[in-house]
């Protein structure tokens, strides 16, 4: 068995120990520094004769395991399983940056909804980097299903309410099979109520589908001018009066009309329907006008065709820029709802054109909201002190149509003007140049796929 020292044996595993091997004699330097004292550590071993560099002609022999460098102190045998570390610095790559494909952090997550660019009119709020074709058709059917889903869940719930309270279901093959459950006042406050729930659905389908802030659909500001709407109120009830007062001249126009059993009902029977219609009408209202004037405006305006190539897209894409397609379409969809006919048809088609135009061209659905909530509380106020909840619709002369027309176009004059003077905002701003708008990240040009 060899020596400890000896070179055929193992290389001793303390790097302090003498390795048996002599270095090699060189003439002394008379500038070379002192050898240090020993360590304490070291004073039972005898310590090698401290080397000096090898002349040039000699060249240097690479180091065995477990040798000792021919100069300088002695030096710690490295590990070969040892882990290099990583650079440190902001710019250096951590543990896991093979699991990134390269070098540098780890990519920024991306926030889930995008604002539109700076500049856009309320009608192409949903025109984002995120625009696909198929997320306005996905929403639109989505908006649909939900909110008839959700209808049918109120109306069990109203039965289930009923049973409990009256211990019977609503008898169905009576005279008056319109009726859901038996009571003209409950199914008022059905009604409404099923018209109310839209409301989430169209602001959730813009968030989840169309990925932009929900506020996006109220206005151009992401959220809703409340001081704005506040004084679109007060033109809302001088709509109200003046609007009173032309359908009494257009009733005294009309021939023979049966109205002469109409009477005022009395407090007792007033007073609850007038507060399901104070407390219900307001959502009703306004989640008409996120769908109609809010959703459809701008799924519609999101499809512009700017990058059309061929001659008759361009062409199209130069009206579907405008908000016109989404006022037609979202009022003929507004005007099928209702179920009146003749002349009635122009009426509503031309109350939901209206609003629609004012949306546009006010950056917002505040205008359209004061119109149509004060609209519905005069026409279900004016119901219900003679005794009519439920509003019959039909056949409507054209007098009446041109009674409701003509203070509509004063009260959209009246706002136009109103919001000059407001100096209301009717465009989106970027983050260098805004206020109060909050704006979550700079946006991209669109995407169309």
């Amino acid at each position: 068995m060899s020596e400890q020292g000896d070179a055929g044996g193992w290389a001793p595993l303390d790097p302090d120990l003498p390795t048996g091997r002599a270095p090699e004699p060189q003439p002394e330097q008379p500038s070379r520094p002192p050898v240090p004292p020993e360590q304490p550590h070291q004073a039972h071993h005898p310590q090698p004769q401290q080397a000096h560099h090898p002349q040039p002609h000699q060249p240097e022999q690479p180091l065995g395991w477990g040798q000792e460098a021919a100069y300088g102190p002695p030096q710690p045998p490295q590990d070969p399983y040892a882990q290099t570390p990583y650079p440190q610095g902001p710019s250096a790559p951590g543990p896991y940056a093979h699991a990134y494909g390269g070098y540098g952090p780890p990519p920024v997550k991306r926030d889930w909804t995008v604002d539109a660019p700076k500049g856009a009119p309320f009608h192409r709020l949903a025109r984002t980097e995120m625009h696909r074709w198929w997320r306005p058709v996905v929403g639109t059917l989505v908006i649909a299903a939900c909110g008839m889903g959700l209808a049918l869940g109120l109306m069990i719930i109203g039965m289930i309410i009923r049973v409990a309270a009256t211990g019977e279901l609503p008898d169905s093959s009576g005279s008056d099979t319109e009726s859901i459950f038996g009571d003209e006042t409950a199914d008022l406050a059905f009604n409404l109520a099923a018209l109310a729930v839209f409301l989430p659905v169209a602001l959730f389908a813009a968030w989840g589908i169309q990925r932009r802030r929900p506020g996006t659909l109220s206005s151009v500001a992401g959220r809703i001018r409340w001081r704005w709407l506040l004084a679109c109120c007060g033109l809302a009830v001088l709509f109200c009066v003046v609007s009173y007062g032309t359908s009494i001249l257009a009733g005294a126009s009309l021939d023979d009309q049966a109205g002469g059993d109409e009477h005022w009902v009395g407090w007792d029977d007033f007073l609850i329907p007038a507060v399901v219609i104070v407390l219900l009408v307001p959502f009703q209202a306004t989640a008409e006008e996120y769908v109609f004037r809010g959703w459809m405006l701008q799924a519609v305006g999101a499809c512009t065709l700017e990058n059309a190539k061929r001659r008759v897209g361009r062409a199209l894409s130069v009206v579907f820029r405008t908000p016109w397609p989404g006022i037609v379409v979202g009022s003929a969809l507004f005007t099928s709802g209702h179920g009146y006919t003749g002349w009635g048809i122009l009426d509503i088609f031309a109350f939901g054109a209206i609003a629609a135009w004012l949306a546009a061209r006010t950056g917002g659905l505040e205008s359209a909201i004061a119109l149509h909530v004060f609209n519905n509380l005069m026409a279900f106020l004016v119901s219900a002190a003679v005794g009519e909840l439920d509003i019959e619709q039909g056949s409507v002369p054209w007098q009446v149509v041109a009674a409701d027309i003509v203070p509509m176009v004063l009260y959209a004059a009246a706002v136009v003007w109103l919001a000059r003077r407001m100096k209301i905002q009717t465009v989106t701003t970027g983050p260098e140049d805004e206020d109060d708008v909050p704006v979550a990240a700079e946006s991209q040009p669109a995407r169309v796929s």
